[in-house]
């Protein structure tokens, strides 16, 4: 029941997936002349009429009149003109056509290559680029253009169609109209001039037009158009929940890059398509080195995979059997299919082909085995030769390993007595194994077996063997020598694979460790471009939030277009794929959460072809690129709510202390002033001025809380600007006094002041500020009877000012605490009135100059001391 379940949720999923974008409709038909164009622009008018808003982005009428009519009433985009050697050709224009955005786009001819110098190869990428920005499309297509039938179609006809749309382009569909006309009626509308010019007529007939391609390709249409609707049954029954239809597991292609690689991806196409079955396309390689051209056509052939919507894997073992059924395994694949493979009859002898091996032991698959054209062809010409198997640069090293172990074995036999020679051979045989692949070492053994008889067992320089035991030696020689070559491949296999998977997780464990170094976005993308540089030898760019690294770098106007494209559509883009290849870079999108974050740009050198691991290794650093752009993300974000809730919080303590603390002074203003204004003439003179003293007085204290308020502010947003000037210390401190008791007459303070202490440099506003706020914070702890001592010294080239009161003191772990803003312990700084930044305010002015402000206990323990220490400047220091 959870299985059935699941598989409801997954095939849901699926719809919703499909229903989302734009929705595509195909009118297939079987060949040119059948009239797709013409239905679909009759379907066109239809809509319109019903009240839908169709364009016209691109349509080919061939000089059809009747098509031509049928576009009279609708809407024409006009076409793009792009000038190609002294032409200029005229293309659908696709930046205007998603300006426009109509409901529904006809684009005639999926199946077209665009012009050089568009933004995409062919067309039905536009197609794509429509769909995804929401927009309906309408085209046609005819049966012989998709890409799983291409082969199909040159074995029907005889001729190979270069242009052609993958598979992956029908999973969009979310209508196919098949438009069918008999071949008796095709064949009359060529006669008639309706399909092609007269002479061309006449040649279409002869070839591609004959009656029995006509039929074949009809079939071959209603097939694809049935399994289209059979698809579309299953899944509505699975998102329905419905049983009877299975979902089929994933079916695994093996190419090897002998000649039939693309074919073994088009048939695998069309049996992944019938079964609607994932489905992937793997190579195994047995050896470091790949011949050049087999290398490309494998290359090829993942490139046509990816685009009929297959996934691609190199995998790497001394034993291709071991990989496929380890690969099948761990990807739940139930259908292997492979070409027929090269039979040799001592392999087949003793059960050892591929073919066998995978019967024996793959009891659980399902085996397809496909003989490709180019297999009967070479069967016919009596199989592959021996040297096009082996490589010639591999024959050539086994030849010469086998020379060289002659000359050593003469060389030993004669000048260092050794009797024993087959150790020599034995020993070239697995220098070749461990520098070449296993069929040269085979070689490498059988040319050091005749070799050894030829020139070293008696009868010397003929292959007879005198002696028994000899025959025995021999041949026990050529088993040793088989068995080590065996055993030095795979150990050597071995140690390729471990060497670039090891590699491969290095660059990712270095790529990671930068990056959990980086702390913002700029650190992550230098970070990541290293990483990427070092790892994959290519030059790096990358772009994320609008911020470029190297900053600077002038891409060209192709390039800049395809990094846009790559991060607004989460696709690749550029050099090594179908859309804007013209580009001189690779670009890859960075995605995360919410889409795509930025785009990733490598330029390789322009001989280097780009190989699958590394593609892999490429997808692998800008995903994990992507997210640590995420974290930094995060970080950032997490900092901004972080400093916003502590501004919200301080912005709460300001209201709170402005609301309490400035009530006090306002009030007794208010209600003085509201005396005055009401007894004036009953007050006595004494009573006038007293009232007046009081308004005075409030207000002055009011003025002292708005400046410490504004002097805050300053520290906190770095605005204090230091006018410094010279001042003696006895001055600067009798000002503070001073001021003191004008406020507070009744508070008596003691001044020392040590001889001979020089003039400094500083702010003298600021410092005489610094010195009122603690004066102040200490007078309203002191007990009336005791007074409030200062005592300033030069104590190692540094003056320090110490104020000291004889109230209850301050407990050792809140004296740091009390030059916080709003610290609202009684005996701090806030006190019964204040607003708790009196003394954060000396902190900030004092630090401004260099010096520092500590909180320490009384001298006895009882009070406390505010200690202000300021650096003192020469007169060879003042600034000029």
């Amino acid at each position: 029941m959870t299985d059935a379940r699941e598989r409801q949720a997954d095939a849901l999923i699926d719809h919703l997936q499909r229903e989302q974008g734009g929705r595509l409709t195909i009118f297939l038909g079987a060949a040119p002349g059948v009239g797709k164009t013409y239905t679909m622009l009759s379907r066109a008018r239809e809509l319109r009429r019903q009240g839908r808003d169709v364009v016209v982005g691109i349509v080919e009428t061939h000089g059809r009149g009747e098509t031509a009519a049928l576009t009279k009433g609708l809407e024409i985009l006009p076409r793009r003109r792009i000038a190609y050697q002294g032409r200029w050709l005229e293309e659908m224009d696709l930046d205007a056509l998603l300006a426009r955005r109509p409901q529904i786009a006809l684009v005639d001819e999926l199946a077209h290559r665009n012009a050089p110098g568009s933004r995409h190869e062919r067309r039905w990428q536009d197609v794509i680029e429509l769909l995804d920005a929401g927009i309906d499309v309408h085209t046609t297509i005819n049966i012989q253009h998709l890409e799983s039938l291409n082969d199909v179609v040159h074995r029907i006809t005889g001729v190979r169609v270069s242009e052609t749309v993958p598979d992956a382009v029908f999973d969009r569909l979310r209508d196919i109209v098949l438009v069918d006309l008999p071949p008796r009626e095709l064949i009359e509308r060529l006669h008639q001039g309706k399909v092609y010019l007269p002479e061309q007529a006449s040649q279409a007939l002869q070839a591609f037009f004959s009656p029995s391609n006509l039929i074949a390709l009809r079939e071959l249409a209603m097939q694809t158009a049935a399994d289209r609707v059979d698809a579309d049954l299953r899944e509505d029954q699975a998102a329905r929940g419905l049983p009877g239809m299975p979902l089929r597991r994933r079916v695994l292609v093996a190419i090897d890059g002998l000649g039939q690689s693309e074919y073994l991806v088009r048939a695998a196409r069309r049996i992944a398509e019938r079964r609607d079955a994932p489905w992937s396309v793997v190579t195994v390689q047995v050896s470091d080195t790949v011949d050049e051209v087999r290398q490309r056509e494998i290359d090829q052939a993942f490139a046509l995979a990816r685009r009929l919507g297959a996934e691609t894997d190199v995998l790497r073992g001394t034993r291709i059997a071991d990989a496929l059924l380890d690969h099948a395994t761990q990807n739940g694949a139930s259908t292997l299919v492979l070409g027929r493979t090269r039979e040799r009859p001592v392999a087949r002898m003793f059960n050892r082909t591929l073919t066998q091996q995978l019967l024996q032991r793959g009891a659980h698959y399902e085996l397809v085995i496909i003989s490709t054209p180019e297999a009967r062809a070479r069967a016919r010409r009596g199989g592959p030769r021996p040297w096009d198997l082996l490589g010639r640069h591999d024959l050539a090293f086994a030849l010469m390993a086998s020379m060289l172990a002659v000359g050593v074995a003469a060389v030993a036999e004669r000048w260092v007595g050794l009797d024993d020679l087959s150790m020599v051979f034995i020993v070239a045989v697995v220098l070749v194994a461990a520098r070449t692949r296993m069929t040269a070492a085979v070689v490498a053994a059988l040319l050091s077996f005749l070799a050894y008889n030829f020139f070293f067992i008696e009868p010397r320089f003929t292959f007879n063997i005198g002696a028994r035991q000899g025959v025995t030696t021999v041949f026990l020689f050529l088993v040793a020598a088989l068995v080590a070559g065996r055993l030095a491949s795979r150990l050597r296999m071995q140690v390729v694979a471990l060497r670039a998977a090891n590699a491969q997780a290095t660059a990712l464990q270095a790529l990671a460790r930068d990056l959990a170094g980086a702390a913002d976005l700029g650190q992550v993308l230098a970070a990541g471009r290293k990483a990427l540089a070092r790892a994959l030898s290519a030059e790096a760019w990358l772009r994320v939030q609008g911020r470029e690294e190297p900053d600077g770098v002038a891409l060209s106007e192709i390039d800049r277009a395809a990094a846009d494209w790559a991060q607004q559509h989460g696709q690749p883009t550029g050099r090594h794929t179908d859309t804007l290849a013209g580009a001189g870079r690779w670009f890859l999108p960075l995605r995360g959460d919410r889409g795509s974050l930025g785009v990733l740009g490598l330029r390789f050198d322009d001989d280097v072809r780009l190989l699958p691991e590394q593609r892999r290794l490429a997808e692998a650093m800008a995903e994990d690129i992507a997210q640590a752009v995420v974290r930094t993300r995060l970080v950032a974000e997490l900092e901004d709510a972080r400093v916003g809730g502590e501004t919200e919080r301080l912005r709460s303590a300001l209201l709170s202390s402005v609301s309490h603390d400035l009530r006090s002074p306002l009030a007794s203003m208010i209600g003085s002033a509201s005396s005055l204004a009401s007894y004036w003439d009953a007050m006595g003179a004494d009573d006038r001025r007293a009232l007046l003293e009081t308004i005075q007085q409030e207000g002055e204290r009011l003025d002292r809380y708005i400046q410490n308020l504004l002097d805050m502010t300053r520290l906190g947003h770095s605005g204090l600007t230091l006018n410094r000037d010279w001042i003696g210390v006895d001055e600067l401190l009798g000002s503070a006094v001073q001021r003191l008791q004008r406020y507070q007459p009744e508070v008596r303070v003691q001044t020392t002041v040590a001889p001979d202490l020089p003039a400094i440099w500083v702010h003298p506003a600021l410092i005489e500020q610094a010195v009122f706020n603690v004066l102040e914070n200490a007078a309203k702890f002191s007990p009336p009877d005791e007074p409030v001592r200062i005592d300033a010294k030069l104590i190692d080239g540094v003056l320090r000012v110490d104020v000291s009161d004889r109230g209850p003191g301050i407990p050792e772990d809140e004296r740091a605490r009390i030059f916080d803003m709003f610290y609202s312990v009684e005996r701090g700084d806030r006190g019964r009135q204040g607003t708790g930044l009196g003394l954060a305010i000396c902190q900030g002015m004092v630090g401004a100059h260099g010096g520092s402000v500590q909180a320490l206990p009384g001298p006895d323990g009882r009070g406390t001391v505010i200690r202000i220490t300021l650096p003192l400047l020469t007169h060879a220091q003042e600034p000029a």
